[in-house]
């Protein structure tokens, strides 16, 4: 990452990946490096996406009268909508709207519909003063579309279309393996546009050190202590915009592909599932039962009596870290001889939350791979079991996820003991192991503990309980078990917890958005609400939940305050400067696109994205401002440096990947 003092991998309360102060040299030569990696791209950039972004480049078609500049903005999903889904696009007004016509114009210009604008929803900011939703449920008719706004106020919308979900969605569940090809780390790299280097081969011969010791603040206290080793972590996928792995997401990522590729498969994901869970596979010795957390270490020590860079301290390529000549004290031999961090000493208890999610991460690629590699499956179902029973129960204590924790500060544990059990009892189903029934029963009793905690959490990367309910509920309706802890309903019944308090957060919000105006993994957080109903529909076959699926999808595909798609190269405007190394150095200048199929971060708190602007470093890519459209409490920035905006990970990513498969699939 850029090492300044007000960066971090992400937003608080997520990623306090905290980066300390480099030097005044280090700070120049950074400044004059950035000035000379400005690309033509990214200049045309700042030329059209204002245009896109306050649609002058359909001023002249908004209105009967062509002198007419728009003054307000339609804001509506930029990918589109199946036929027979409930439709509601926004409009964003500066003063009150009430009486402005509506009309859907087809691409010959001809008026198809005249929906009814609907009754305000309050203000936006200060100048957008007026919200309305406009229904467009009849229009089902397939073809592109745009909307016009005539009367009080002017506006004309992007195109959208109307099509089947699969014709729509499913290229969205294709691209998102785009972002885990790019990301891959190792020697086994995929041609293409990023023209991607086999990167950090001294992870094969990894040195393993004792959990380092941090303050409140996230900063390390203490140098590290070498714990053992070597071990083989070569492979797997970078987190994020930096180049460090994590079991905890890795593992969450699996889960999400492995259950996208076994229900509803998808080009091109199975090789990319092999890849990442034989770097899980990895991160497991069977031999010594340690489970290892983590490769590398984020921000460095800065110390009196001993200093070192960390991950977070250089802005570079993957492969600039073998290059590396260094040794044992220098201050950049942590970024080319990575540090392995353990979950637990060697045979004690495991964290129940990784125990858990890989074990359920192991299981799942045991099912998919059930049919056509018998022993491969037959080996990842004994993995599986062997970490799951490792889980420690009772006095928990702090959940481990990353080093430190406050990278991804995760309290919930049962959904993932849940999933973990419930996964096993799939896999030894699959492949006729004599333990079925017995997991079957654990995983009830988990499942109802996870219930009984009342959690009201859709999916994400800190609760899987969505999935934990849905794949246990689907296995006891065709598997009834006696003496099982929880039934089908008991289970159906805590995703309606989750989904209704997801309702009414929508209901109070001005655009419809379940997870507020902005914050720490917000586009993430609307797509898992997606993910969640449409899971509960999949399962239960009940359509209560559809049209609130539909409104968290368009908040992350256009139909924000901002007007912007949350997925790179998604929609109209999308994302054009990512806070991503690999994204801002290996991209050949004048090549389309971006990172395609990367989920960002998208609006966060107003504050944190302020503290990231503080920041003088001249920005090698940053698009036009829409800070028009900013709120007091949320802001949203197109620009490389703003890691709280702009930043996609494997976690976000795979959270997509499931919500458009599910989308795209018939219920």
């Amino acid at each position: 990452m850029i090492a300044t003092p007000v960066y971090q991998h992400r937003p608080t309360p997520r990623a306090q990946r905290l980066l300390h102060t480099t030097s005044p040299s280090q700070r120049d030569r950074r400044r004059r490096y950035f000035k000379l990696v400005t690309h033509k791209a990214a200049r045309l950039r700042r030329v059209l996406v204002p245009l896109l972004a306050t649609g002058l480049l359909f001023s002249a078609a908004c209105t009967n009268d062509p002198q007419r500049k728009a003054d307000a903005f339609i804001r509506l999903d930029q990918v589109g909508y199946a036929s027979g889904e409930v439709k509601i696009a926004a409009l964003l007004a500066p003063r009150d709207a009430a009486g402005a016509r509506v009309s859907v114009i087809d691409p010959s210009g001809r008026k198809v519909l005249s929906p009814t604008l609907g009754a305000s929803r309050g203000a936006w900011n200060t100048t957008l003063r007026d919200v309305r939703p406009i229904d467009l449920s009849a229009l089902t008719r397939p073809g592109t579309y745009r909307l016009r706004v005539d009367g009080p106020v002017t506006a004309q919308s992007p195109p959208f279309h109307i099509e089947t979900a699969e014709h729509l969605f499913a290229p969205l569940a294709r691209d998102s393996i785009t972002y885990f090809q790019a990301h891959r780390d190792g020697a086994d790299q995929v041609a293409g546009v990023w023209q991607r280097q086999a990167a950090h081969l001294a992870d094969r011969t990894a040195t393993v050190y004792d959990r380092p010791r941090f303050d409140a603040q996230g900063r390390m206290t203490a140098a590290l202590t070498e714990a053992g080793g070597p071990v083989d972590v070569e492979g797997g996928w970078y987190d994020a915009g930096d180049f460090l792995k994590f079991t905890h997401t890795t593992a969450y990522a699996l889960i999400s592909m492995l259950t996208v590729q076994r229900d509803m498969p998808v080009e091109g994901l199975d090789t990319e599932i092999r890849h990442g869970v034989d770097w899980l596979d990895k991160m497991w010795d069977p031999d010594t039962e340690t489970l290892y957390t983590q490769v590398g270490i984020g921000s460095g020590l800065q110390s009196a009596d001993r200093s070192f860079l960390g991950d977070h301290d250089s802005w570079r390529l993957p492969q600039t870290d073998d290059r590396l000549a260094v040794e044992p004290g220098d201050k950049r031999y942590f970024q080319r001889y990575r540090p392995v961090f353990r979950a637990a000493d060697p045979g004690q208890p495991l964290s129940p939350n990784l125990a858990g999610r890989v074990a359920a991460a192991f299981a799942l690629a045991a099912q998919t791979e059930a049919a056509t590699e018998p022993g491969r499956a037959r080996a990842h179902l004994a993995t599986a079991a062997q970490i799951f029973d490792l889980a420690r129960t009772d006095d928990v204590g702090e959940l481990v996820t990353a080093e430190p924790q406050t990278f991804y500060p995760e309290n919930s544990w049962t959904d993932d003991l849940a999933l973990g059990a419930t996964e096993l009892a799939l896999a030894a189903q699959t492949l006729h192991d004599p333990q079925a029934a017995e997991r079957l029963r654990q995983a009830t009793y988990w499942a109802k503990v996870n219930a009984d905690n009342g959690g009201d959490s859709a999916l994400s990367v800190y609760n899987v309980s969505a999935l934990a309910d849905t794949e246990l509920a689907r296995t006891l309706a065709a598997t009834p078990i006696p003496a099982a802890q929880i039934d089908a309903a008991g289970l159906r019944r805590d995703l309606q917890r989750r989904l209704d308090a997801g309702v009414k957060a929508a209901a109070g919000n001005p655009m419809g958005a379940a997870a507020g105006n902005g914050g720490s993994d917000y586009a993430a957080r609307q797509l898992g609400y997606t993910a969640t109903a449409e899971l509960y529909e999949h399962i239960f076959k009940d359509g209560r939940y559809a049209a609130f699926a539909t409104a968290q999808r368009n908040i992350v595909l256009g139909a924000n305050g901002w007007g912007t798609s949350l997925v790179i190269g998604v929609g109209t405007t999308y994302p054009q400067c990512p806070h991503d190394q690999i994204a801002t150095l290996a991209k050949i200048p004048g090549t389309d696109a971006g990172m395609v199929g990367a989920v960002v971060n998208g609006p966060n708190s107003a504050d944190r994205v302020h503290e990231l602007l503080t920041d003088r470093t001249p920005s090698s890519c940053a698009a036009a401002s829409l800070e028009q459209f900013d709120r007091d409490d949320a802001h949203y920035v197109d620009d490389m440096r703003i890691s709280a905006n702009n930043e996609a990970s494997i976690d976000f990513t795979a959270t997509g990947l499931l919500a458009f498969a599910l989308t795209a699939k018939q219920h």
